[in-house]
């Protein structure tokens, strides 16, 4: 056990011994020439996994969420999305700053797509004159609703409207793979529900960098471009891809520990341990600073995310041992 347990987020996991491993034997090439070996093989096998044409890999989600959501949404045009989703709430106004995009949001229960909302928010092309809806952004699982898993069923509702009315589909898929694991649902089930994902390699899996855009040839093609324009052109990053092949290996099937582990300290917060869909712990406090101050000075560390909202995150980093030692913690302080 160690002597802290580190809950703020499972960006924080470092990469095993076998990772480092086979970080070091990674065969490497160019990969803005496109001839690293390892990089090519994890982009087709990611995409391979959620039934698209291409993938490409970036070493930030952000950077993925940004080229994945302006491949469908152009300057000028808006993207719908819930109140507190990462591409409006976490990503430093990206999409503004470097798209030009505006957008509009929904407040869904638990993060989910309010469809009736979104029909309502939805604006055709009505010449020059107003704002045009490009696209609808949704997240799976949730971070800022305590993980929640979307169930598939409203995903696939939202797919059959945006087609219907001519309208992208974006899922930002950061955390997708502990849906995945959460609900048994196959990968490319939902990657059918999107037009482009963005899925992460450094958070559940454990990778120390890396995501990935999902989507079309011509998608993928034109984020390459995109990619290049914004600095994330990288040369031997094989070295980095095998992280990822590692982590598909590896990392995937054991998410179902750390979802365990997060129910532990859910009821150890006075939550119902049933509500805590995948590894991700949200619990409200009158005072969510002087909340992780005590937990500190405890040795578990944790993370406010809104004056009275309090954020814990298992990992791969997080023994059950070490789950247990927090949640002597945090019933103790609560």
């Amino acid at each position: 056990m160690s002597e802290l347990v580190d809950l703020r987020s499972d960006t924080l996991t470092r990469p095993t011994e076998a990772m480092r491993a086979a970080m070091a034997r990674a065969e490497v090439g160019d990969d803005v020439y496109g001839e690293d070996p390892t990089v090519l093989e994890l982009e087709e096998r990611v995409a391979g996994l959620f039934g698209h044409e291409a993938a490409l890999f970036t070493p930030t989600g952000s950077m993925a969420n940004v080229l994945a959501v302006g491949s469908l949404v152009a300057p000028g045009q808006e993207v719908l999305c819930e109140s507190s989703a990462h591409i409006a709430r976490a990503e430093l106004g990206a999409h503004a700053a470097i798209g030009g995009i505006t957008m509009r949001t929904w407040t869904g229960h638990r993060g989910r797509p309010d469809l009736a909302a979104i029909r309502s928010l939805f604006a055709p092309d009505m010449g020059p004159f107003f704002v045009r809806t490009a696209a609808v952004a949704v997240e799976n699982t949730h971070n800022f609703a305590g993980g929640a898993v979307t169930p598939l069923e409203q995903l696939q509702e939202l797919r059959e409207w945006a087609t219907g009315v001519g309208t992208g589909v974006h899922l930002d898929g950061a955390r997708i793979w502990n849906a995945h694991v959460a609900t048994d649902t196959p990968l490319a089930e939902y990657g059918a529900i999107a037009d482009v994902l963005a899925v992460c390699l450094s958070k559940g899996l454990g990778a120390p960098i890396g995501s990935l855009m999902v989507g079309s040839r011509d998608a993928v093609d034109e984020a390459r471009v995109r990619r290049k324009r914004m600095g994330g052109g990288m040369r031997q990053v094989g070295i980095l891809a095998a992280a990822g092949l590692h982590a598909l290996d590896h990392h995937l099937e054991r998410l179902a520990e750390d979802h365990a582990h997060a129910r532990l300290l859910a009821e150890a917060c006075g939550l119902d341990p049933e509500t805590v869909d995948s590894n991700i712990v949200v619990v409200e406090r009158h005072d969510a600073p002087a909340y992780v101050a005590a937990a500190a000075e405890h040795g578990v560390r944790i993370a406010t995310v809104g004056p009275t909202a309090v954020r814990m995150v298992t990992h791969l980093d997080v023994s059950r041992e070490d789950a247990e030692r927090a949640a002597q913690v945090l019933t103790k302080i609560s």
